[in-house]
């Protein structure tokens, strides 16, 4: 009978992204997770890992072990995954400049454990492109970085072959502001990039094309809008399987099949209101399990707590819940794709596909997804479409309970101690961990590891394959930083376009509007002060790239009248004030999202006094708890905004304020 109850399918992946503090602390948690149920890993990794810097560099201050764990050494790879069996485990590590040298140690480590490495299951997300344009961990310029994935997926071929070595990530487009149709040909754009320089590198021969193809994996979004979600998945993979055939010749459609693994959106997550959340993140799971010919092969959840801070254990064990009693409760698994006929979902791909084509067109005439990063297309159009989605919300149009209505409250037990409601990290863990990475490199044997970094630069000079040099480095004891400077001392650093001086303006400033009394704001407190227009530094220390929150800023600034000094992530607090004092600003914002803000904050403020400029005002955003916020304010800073602060115009007009009060001007009464 049609529609009849049968057999139910294997659940998808369970996975919790995970890892902070230390290798032994990370390990304990992922042991208690998988006696929870969790079916797979998910390592997060700290920034400077992400971004090959050991713990010691002046620009890991402040980020050992915040949004991950570190792993500089091999030693580090070992604690990390002891008593958890690598050849049963499915391991997914959330890594891309530095993802040849993770995927190296991994393989050491998993040699030890007596694995057989052509046996490992796992997944290297591997995707720089996304780094460019969002997530900012990116390294070495798109040339080399291209050269290090195609080198990866050649190696994995050989001699990983269960492996995923890419995972093609839209998920932080969409963070950045992509629409579907944008997420699904930036990913796309960049899976042809990828296969065509594994194809042209020789190292894959013709009859193996539909293995490398097989292996290529995705790691998309869903937001809350959960039936468009859907049509994008069910798009995501009409696509695939178009350009796997048709540019590609791969004829096995088991080859073609649109493999990929989702977190949910975290962008959504509120401040305000964060048991709302919860329905949130359900609504967006429904989007990539609901389908079965569209299902997820494997689901990390956030949790409810994240834009408050840094979940805990609890918190993570009621992610994974959602997904099982799903997964187990409900009859999800027992039917075919419930969507199969239905017009309405027919017509939403069909106009998804045909539009993601258009644009994925447009790339390639530029000259591919690579030269789109280079010429700052992709960027500007993100941030573009970051600031009309921003707009929307200001104006009410888009409607977020809990912030932009419905804003009244129960007071919420959940956060009644907010001290209690996330974990923080031990401020101390980050001197242990450098001593222990000096400890390694005292103890190691040192003319062997600097023989496999010579061979691995002489390497990386010529044009054979780096993974074997890698190994070598793994084995030798290499740390994490002196692997990635080996790198760039051959292929160079890379700062992309911030996409800023591209950007259209997205909120007009006509008569009577909220930007229009700002920029009234801003004109007056110019004339007042002389010399020209007010100039606002908008700066990004440490190592955080999530620069969504700071290219809205900048680009609302302007279009308030402000001159705007942005020079893009990964500064110095050093390099933030002599810029600050080059320009001689009237205004420092400082955006931090991955908890660094409590020791890089106070060494901008320190340095600016000593450099005579402490009467410029400096105001911080970020993820910021309540505690943390007074603390900042009683060392000086002059405001603190945290994503409950959504209204970047009335932001805009609160920053004019703290110069008008730093130059003891009286308050300019202009409604915004």
């Amino acid at each position: 009978m049609s529609g009849a109850p049968r057999p139910k399918d294997r659940p998808w992946l369970m996975r919790t992204y995970a890892g902070h503090s230390t290798a032994e602390a990370s390990n304990e948690l992922y042991r208690r997770n998988l006696a929870k149920g969790q079916t797979g890993l998910s390592v997060a990794f700290d920034l400077p890992t992400q971004t090959g810097y050991d713990p010691d560099h002046v620009l890991a201050r402040g980020e050992v072990g915040r949004v991950g764990v570190p792993v500089s050494h091999l030693g580090d790879m070992r604690r990390l995954f002891q008593e958890i069996p690598l050849e049963r485990m499915n391991t997914s590590m959330t890594i891309n400049a530095t993802a040849m040298w993770l995927l190296a140690l991994y393989q050491v480590v998993a040699e030890e454990h007596g694995a057989e490495v052509a046996t490992l299951q796992g997944t290297t997300q591997n995707d720089i492109v996304k780094e460019y344009l969002s997530r900012g961990t990116h390294v070495f310029p798109p040339g080399p970085s291209l050269r290090l994935t195609t080198d990866m997926i050649a190696y994995t071929v050989h001699h990983i072959p269960k492996w995923n070595p890419i995972n093609i990530c839209s998920y932080h487009l969409q963070e950045a502001g992509a629409t579907p149709v944008q997420e699904i040909a930036y990913a796309m754009a960049t899976a042809i990039s990828v296969l065509d320089a594994v194809f042209a590198s020789g190292q894959v021969p013709e009859d193996r094309k539909g293995d490398v193809v097989a292996r290529i994996s995705f790691f998309v979004n869903a937001g809350v809008r959960f039936i468009e979600e859907m049509c994008k998945m069910r798009a995501f993979g009409r696509v695939w399987d178009r350009i796997t055939r048709e540019r590609y010749g791969i004829e096995n459609p088991k080859h073609r099949r649109f493999r990929y693994g989702v977190q949910v959106n975290s962008l959504g997550l509120t401040e305000a209101q964060p048991e709302n959340n919860v329905q949130r993140i359900v609504l967006e799971m429904l989007a990539v399990t609901l389908s079965k010919d569209a299902r997820a092969r494997a689901v990390q959840l956030p949790a409810w707590n994240e834009a408050l801070g840094l979940p805990r254990p609890w918190d993570q064990q009621w992610s994974l819940r959602i997904q099982q009693v799903l997964a187990h409760e409900s009859d999800l698994l027992e039917y075919d794709d419930i969507f199969e006929g239905s017009r309405v979902i027919e017509t939403k791909v069909a106009a998804l596909v045909e539009e993601a084509e258009a644009e994925i067109e447009r790339i390639q005439e530029m000259g591919g997804a690579m030269a789109a990063v280079e010429s700052g297309y992709l960027k500007a159009q993100l941030v573009a479409s970051h600031a009309e989605r921003r707009a929307r919300i200001e104006a009410g149009e888009e409607k977020i309970v809990g912030v932009n209505c419905y804003q009244s409250t129960e007071p919420n037990p959940l956060t009644a101690d907010l001290d209690t409601a996330i974990m923080t990290v031990d401020p101390q863990n980050e001197a242990r961990v450098v001593s222990a990475l000096h400890a390694w490199r005292e103890r190691r044997a040192e003319g062997p590891a600097q023989e496999a970094l010579a061979a691995l630069r002489k390497a990386a000079a010529g044009t054979e394959n780096l993974m074997p040099a890698t190994l070598r480095c793994a084995r030798a004891g290499v740390t994490t930083g002196e692997w990635a400077w080996a790198l760039r001392d051959v292929f160079g650093e890379f700062r992309a376009p911030t996409g800023v001086g591209g950007a259209p303006v997205a909120v007009a400033a006509e008569a009577g509007s909220p930007l229009a009394a700002v920029r009234e704001k801003v004109g007056k407190t110019a004339a007042e002060l002389g010399g020209g227009r007010l100039r606002l530094l908008v700066g990004k220390p440490g190592l955080d790239g999530h620069s969504n929150g700071a290219e809205q800023i900048a680009v609302r600034a302007r279009d308030a009248g402000f001159e705007v000094v942005y020079q893009g992530i990964r500064l110095t607090p050093e390099q933030i004030v002599a810029a600050a004092v080059a320009e001689d600003v009237h205004c420092v914002g400082l955006s931090i999202l991955s908890g660094s803000h409590a020791e890089l904050v106070p060494d901008v403020l320190e340095r600016l006094r000593g450099a005579g400029a402490g009467d410029i005002p400096v105001v911080v955003g970020g993820i910021i708890p309540a505690a943390d916020a007074a603390a900042l304010r009683a060392a000086g800073v002059a405001a603190v905004f945290t994503p409950k602060d959504f209204g970047i115009t009335e932001i805009i007009g609160r920053i004019v304020d703290e110069i008008r009060a730093a130059n003891t001007l009286p308050p300019l009464e202009v409604p915004v």
